[in-house]
């Protein structure tokens, strides 16, 4: 599972000036809004940030907004490309803002699946090195349920999920959209920037962040390729392994591996998300697991040996403490410490996963029920630039004439999404055998309910619980299967949930871009459903890729996949309870996860100025299994932000997510070469390794 971090861009009024002629403003017909030039576009800048999030799934699995990225580069290939063939004589179509939303649509919807698809997650759960991680005498783990991924089954099951969920709400867009002006902050954002594109000084802005970002990309592709060559082989050379704190904190994961990706996800998130990243890296190796650690022989056992059980469980499946390993005699402080650090971190997530559907189930009742307040309540966009209350109101009109016009007829929806359901109901179980179709079939009954609750809770909240609604899934269904082939149709059941629901609420956030570039909402679905089937073939393709060129969820090799063994985790607890938790081990979740539901209670009852500075427990729960080192990465971007909006506050607003896009997208093309090296066998020529010194 990745946790979805995202944050809307702020746009200066001033340097939007979408507002202006919309009356006179001439609209493409939905067809012409969808250009082969634009899908090529797409499909190319699709698999570049199917790459980047791969990466972020099998690391940390914080993927922030590219949306942003996606808009701006999409922008400046079409613009280059008709300027290129400008100058050669050719007579070109011109480059319009519904274009540029159909590009960023396809792109969004194509790596969209590379979180979705579970291959960080649910998917790679299944493989047999996540089962020989969690241990083959572990209670409830079978060797009956591994499937290793494989291009075919995992293209073909993509295909028969990805698209409900475009269906199961198409009928609401007008609700979503209209009546209830839900705000999509992310696809408000999304508009006004692409709506600054396509004017005279927002054209010039633009292309200043598109210099920008390729001045960041550059440097960020050459230091990547100047670190291979001191990485060595195995995972303890090179300036990922630079101790920066010293020694001693080294060994805790307290160190900046100077990573490009790292430090602008810090540039991208919010503050208060980097600052959370941090606080909990602090809060578990600081001090938890050493405090753990110190009592071997009193809550767990003593003297276990290496082939043990447990000792072995500790020693396969500890990713980040193996340096913490080798300065320590007892192998028992592992299996501990890792039980320790997996549930403690499902704790977290799951505190603050269900403190946050709890409450925008609640929040969505009760705007729903409460017609004649719904209008005043619930957050209205402010699309309001001209004063003229008759301007504005033509403007309205036009927008959604244009919204309206293009309609997408309910018994299309409705009969789509019955007939993929069927097909996908026949087609999973021969998938995953364990997964009886009556399960599938009450899986999508339910779902176009709970994807309902997910867009709408984004559109209030910017805030997708798919992830929340897939481990539900996954929980229940494990459940209801048992030890016959639970794990394995508890984690299909949570990609079949996850799949549904945040497309669903891609589609939603599209609806609302589209309606605010006055694109169509025909040319929004159209290009959602061709981004999605770009995204089954090229999300799987990529991660193939990772999966042919390096050791995916090994300790010792640069993709550990941590989720995946959390996700296998969270399917056996499902089938065999807490009996097996090491002593003590249950309190301690149970505080977690009280604590996290708390802190988000407190982040919702004190007021904004307090509120901010509380820490928010999902960002928090992320380092305590994997390390600290990216947390220490991520807060060196938001310092280096914050300093920046000190110094500069309009630069940092119009520079900073061109400095982060540039920063992640030079490290994620560096992956390709990287892959290609590791596939033809070329091993990095010197390896940097930093130790105590020799006493003489």
């Amino acid at each position: 599972m990745g946790t979805e971090i995202s944050e809307p861009l702020i746009l200066d009024k001033e340097s939007i000036d979408d507002g202006a002629g919309i009356e006179s403003e001439l609209v493409p017909e939905w067809k012409d809004q969808i250009t082969i030039r634009g899908l090529v576009v797409s499909a190319l800048l699709g698999t570049l940030f199917c790459i980047i999030t791969h990466k972020l799934n099998l690391t940390v699995g914080i993927i922030p907004s590219l949306n942003v990225g996606a808009g701006l580069l999409g922008f400046f290939f079409v613009k280059s490309w008709t300027g290129f063939l400008t100058k050669l004589g050719f007579q070109v179509s011109p480059f319009t803002k519904q274009e540029n939303t159909v590009i960023q649509t396809c792109v969004v919807a194509c790596y969209g699946l590379a979180f979705s698809g579970g291959f960080g997650s649910y998917m790679i759960a299944m493989d047999e090195r996540t089962y020989k991680l969690i241990g083959a005498d572990y209670p409830g783990n079978r060797a009956e349920d591994i499937k290793n991924p494989g291009l075919g089954w995992m293209t073909g099951f993509l295909f028969v999920v990805s698209f409900l969920g475009l269906f199961s709400l198409t009928p609401l867009r007008k609700v979503m959209v209209l009546d209830y002006k839900l705000t999509y902050p992310s696809g408000t954002a999304t508009a006004m920037l692409i709506n600054s594109f396509h004017t005279h000084s927002g054209a010039e802005l633009a292309g200043k962040q598109v210099k920008c970002l390729g001045k960041y990309l550059s440097i960020s592709f050459i230091w990547s390729c100047f670190k291979w060559f001191f990485s060595g082989i195995g995972d303890s050379c090179g300036f990922d392994n630079f101790p920066s704190f010293g020694l001693m904190l080294f060994r805790n994961s307290f160190y900046f591996d100077f990573s490009p990706t790292y430090v602008g996800c810090g540039l991208i998130c919010p503050h208060i998300v980097n600052c959370s990243v941090l606080l909990g890296a602090i809060i578990s190796w600081g001090f938890l697991w050493p405090f753990i650690s110190a009592h071997a022989g009193d809550w767990y056992p003593s003297g276990l040996e290496s082939n043990n059980f447990k000792g072995l469980y500790g020693y396969k499946s500890f990713v980040l403490m193996e340096m913490f390993f080798s300065h320590n005699s007892s192998k028992e402080v592992f299996w501990v410490m890792t039980f320790s650090q997996v549930f403690i971190a499902i704790a977290l997530i799951l505190g603050d996963g269900l403190y946050n559907l709890i409450k925008i189930i609640y929040i969505s009742a009760k705007e729903m029920c409460n017609k004649s307040t719904k209008q005043s309540k619930l957050p209205i966009v402010n699309e309001v630039i001209d004063n003229e209350s008759s301007k504005v109101l033509a403007e309205q009109r036009k927008r959604d004439d244009i919204f309206l016009k293009d309609r997408i007829p309910t018994w299309f929806a409705a009969s789509g999404y019955v007939a993929l359901a069927a097909i996908s109901t026949a087609t999973i179980p021969i998938i995953f055998p364990p997964l009886k179709w009556y399960l599938v079939l009450v899986s999508y009954i339910i779902a176009p309910a709970l994807a309902f609750c997910n867009s709408y809770g984004t559109g209030l909240t910017d805030w997708s619980l798919s992830s929340t609604y897939g481990k539900i899934g996954l929980f229940i269904i494990a459940s209801l299967v048992g030890s016959d082939g639970g794990v394995m149709a508890g984690l299909a059941a949570c990609g079949v949930m996850m799949s549904i629901v945040s497309t669903a609420a891609d589609l939603m956030q599209d609806f609302k871009t589209g309606y605010l570039t006055l694109s169509s909402a025909k040319s929004m679905f159209v290009s959602q459903l061709l981004g999605t089937a770009m995204g089954c073939v090229i999300a799987p393709l990529t991660f193939w890729m990772f999966w042919t060129a390096f050791e995916v969820g090994s300790p010792d090799g640069p993709y550990k996949a941590p989720y995946a063994v959390i996700f296998r985790e969270m399917a056996i607890l499902g089938i065999e309870g807490f009996s097996e938790l090491p002593k003590h081990c249950l309190a301690l979740c149970f505080g977690f996860f009280i604590g996290a539901f708390l802190v988000n209670l407190l982040r919702d009852v004190t007021p904004k100025e307090i509120s901010q500075f509380i820490p928010i427990p999902m960002a928090m729960a992320v380092p305590f299994y994997i390390g600290a080192y990216f947390a220490v990465d991520m807060f060196v971007g938001t310092v280096i932000l914050f300093i920046w909006e000190r110094i500069n506050q309009k630069e940092a607003e119009d520079y900073a997510g061109a400095v982060a896009s540039g920063l992640i997208c030079g490290d994620g093309i560096w992956t390709i070469p990287s892959a290609i090296l590791s596939i033809l066998r070329i091993n990095p020529p010197i390896c940097m390794y930093f130790g105590p010194s020799l006493s003489s």
